[in-house]
């Protein structure tokens, strides 16, 4: 209880339960601080305020306000009120301390992510704004032009009209026509979601999706029914939407990753597309993936949830094999005539007499074939997994890797002023590689295994005079190209689409995508291949893809078929065999081998647990000693043990302010 009674007399609710900024697993729990008369009217459950805490003075936001404290002693009063708007809502603090349970983090780290930074000048004048007046477009009878081609998409639609909660994986069909507009999709469901009195929340992983999203939801929703979330907006315009979601102004959001924690009042539906995509992981601690923070905020809401993509990931396959999920999919007829045809090079008997060198050859003749009767009907696709020019060397005799006379490192080189390639200089230290030769055989001559975006399209200009060659790649990402005849070579990611859609897509070096040392390297190469086949018109409309690869790997053949379900059924099989996650729960734990040797001694890992390495990692920059990594897994029954006894030794480590940080991930994305 308190020991100030003229306190307690004049303020009913004398204790404000605070959550700290202060990120150390030990101090990882709210603490209670005294409300002054002068505080009480401002003092609201979720209002930031700054308190000494430690000796320091730190920020905070109330939690929630009580009669009386279980501390003994008398409380430390609040230093002020920062602001009274009260930006941290019950739901959002309830969904803050579930991720940073679930991936062994503190509750301040996830709320820096929840709540963005105050801007005050907004704040004041925000709230003399009125509400938006937001008018819905009128109901009609006619079936929606994309749900229809689905054969359970309008039932969907009625669900969320009635104010029901169904959750769906939709199953994008690849294609640049109307089934594969996956923007408008989640327009309308916001759309039917907003007329059963219930907000939604639209997750993209980057500005091109974001670009997109706001279009569709422009054309469906009006643009005063919709705020945009997203960091590149700036402080003020940020704050400024994020107070109209917070106040009630505004029931749709669409954004990026952390529009995931978005304060929307009456929650009815959330919707990620493309979960795939590694930028919707946060690349700090304690390091959330945006699809499982919307899943733990569906189970808490009981609100409708949308996981759509051209592709599928083993994590959403498991959830359709529990359950959690229905299928939602266009069936294989309707597939076959709104997606472009997709073939592999060299792929029949026939095709290898016709051209005996294919299965060897970077671009076989079959690739000029396609491009010759396509380009008359509008712009070609090519995507290369590498962007630059040369970029691997090796010597011309015995395949050695050219590395540099000075430092050891990497070689490339770059397209010169004139025809050819120019000078050849180290990756590392930039220096020129004047007079190299091979340590091996002497040989001064060194050629490319590895040839980049720059290059091919410079080798497709040669090949087509007369057509018009684009390049799309970092730095360079072109918005949109015309529907005139011409050669787009992109990377993946950087492939922009075309008015009308390509007419063709060319897919080279499939089988660098496939090397990556990645557990999820053919899941990433499949999405990769699928995004740029819907960009290709339907194959009623002429629209067609090939491959250039091995016709019998398993990720190209699932790519011939559109089955990305049947691909991420097998990946999610060989993972539970080979004891991967998402089969299991899995932490990594990287630090220095003295701080893992202790971290070993402290945990008392739920049985069964399965302990690997640790293994080295490899130096920090501007460091001399070796980092270490630790994997941890168990089965799933048993995760949530796991994970609280990781973060019990992060606890025990911070207090007792042991050597050596240690970085723990939890379902780690990349797995190498």
């Amino acid at each position: 209880m308190l020991e100030a009674p003229q306190v307690a007399a004049q303020v009913a609710l004398p204790v404000a339960r605070v959550a700290v900024d202060v990120s150390l697993s030990h101090l990882d729990r709210p603490f209670d601080y005294a409300v002054t008369p002068e505080q009480d009217a401002d003092a609201v459950p979720g209002a930031r305020v700054r308190l000494r805490f430690a000796g320091k003075q730190r920020d905070g936001l109330i939690l929630d306000r009580l009669a009386e404290t279980e501390h003994g002693g008398r409380l430390a009063p609040l230093t002020k009120v920062i602001s009274p708007e009260p930006v941290l809502t019950p739901d959002i603090a309830r969904l803050v301390r579930q991720v940073a349970d679930h991936y062994a983090g503190c509750f301040a780290d996830v709320m820096r992510l929840a709540v963005p930074p105050r801007h005050a000048a907004t704040e004041k004048a925000a709230s003399g704004h009125a509400d938006r007046l937001v008018e819905l477009p009128e109901e009609t009878d006619t079936p929606d032009p994309l749900w229809s081609t689905y054969p359970t998409g309008p039932s969907l639609l009625d669900a969320l009209r009635d104010g029901r909660s169904p959750r769906a994986a939709w199953q994008v069909t690849p294609t640049a026509g109307r089934a594969g507009d996956w923007a408008y999709g989640f327009a309308t469901a916001a759309l039917a979601t907003l007329r059963s009195g219930r907000g939604s929340v639209l997750i993209v992983p980057d500005q091109r999706d974001l670009d997109r999203l706001r279009a569709a939801c422009t054309q469906v929703l009006g643009d005063k029914a919709f705020v945009v979330l997203s960091a590149d907006l700036g402080p003020a315009a940020r704050y400024r939407a994020f107070l109209a979601v917070l106040r009630g102004k505004v029931q749709v959001v669409i954004g990026t990753r952390a529009a995931a924690f978005a304060p929307v009042q009456k929650l009815g539906l959330v919707a990620l597309w493309d979960d795939g995509d590694d930028l919707l992981a946060e690349p700090r601690a304690p390091y959330p993936h945006a699809r499982d923070v919307l899943a733990l905020r569906v189970a808490d809401a009981r609100s409708a949830a949308l996981f759509a993509g051209y592709g599928r990931t083993a994590e959403i396959q498991q959830w359709v094999e529990r359950g959690w999920l229905t299928e939602l999919c266009a069936d294989r007829a309707t597939i076959r005539h709104s997606a472009p045809r997709v073939k592999v090079s060299a792929d029949t008997d026939a095709a290898l007499e016709r051209d005996p060198a294919a299965r060897a050859a970077r671009v076989p003749r079959e690739v000029f074939t396609v491009l010759r009767s396509a380009l008359p009907q509008g712009p070609v696709l090519v995507q290369v997994p590498r962007a630059g020019y040369l970029v691997q060397l090796v010597c011309q005799t015995c395949r050695e890797p050219a590395r540099c006379l000075h430092c050891g490192g990497p070689t490339r080189t770059q397209r010169s002023g004139g025809s050819g390639p120019g000078p050849i200089d180290c990756r590392w230290c930039g220096r020129l590689q004047v007079g190299w030769s091979c340590p091996i055989c002497g040989d001064s001559r060194v050629r490319a295994p590895i040839i980049g975006a720059a290059r091919t399209a410079e080798e497709f200009g040669k090949a087509f005079p007369n057509t018009p060659v684009r390049k799309s790649m970092a730095g360079q990402i072109l918005t949109e190209v015309p529907s005139t005849p011409s050669i787009v070579v992109a990377t993946p990611g950087a492939e922009p689409p075309a008015e009308g859609g390509y007419a063709a897509a060319v897919l080279l070096d499939t089988h660098l995508l496939l090397l990556r040392p990645d557990l999820r390297a053919a899941e990433e190469a499949l999405r990769r291949w699928l995004n740029a086949v819907a960009l290709v018109r339907g194959g009623t409309d002429g629209g067609s893809v090939i491959a250039v690869g091995e016709s019998s790997g398993r990720a190209l053949q699932a790519l011939v078929r559109l089955d990305p379900q049947g691909s991420a059924l097998r990946e999610l099989t060989e993972r539970a065999e080979a004891h991967f996650t998402p089969a299991v729960k899995m932490v990594t734990v990287e630090g220095r081998s003295s701080a893992l040797t202790e971290f070993v001694e402290l945990a008392e890992l739920p049985d069964p647990t399965e302990v690997l390495g640790p293994v080295e990692i490899g130096m920090p920059p501007g460091t001399d000693e070796m980092l270490h990594r630790l994997t941890l897994r168990t089965p799933l029954a048993s995760g949530a043990e796991l994970v609280r006894a990781v973060k019990d030794v992060t606890s025990i480590r911070n207090a007792k302010k042991s050597e050596g940080a240690l970085r723990v991930r939890v379902d780690p994305a990349v797995i190498e």
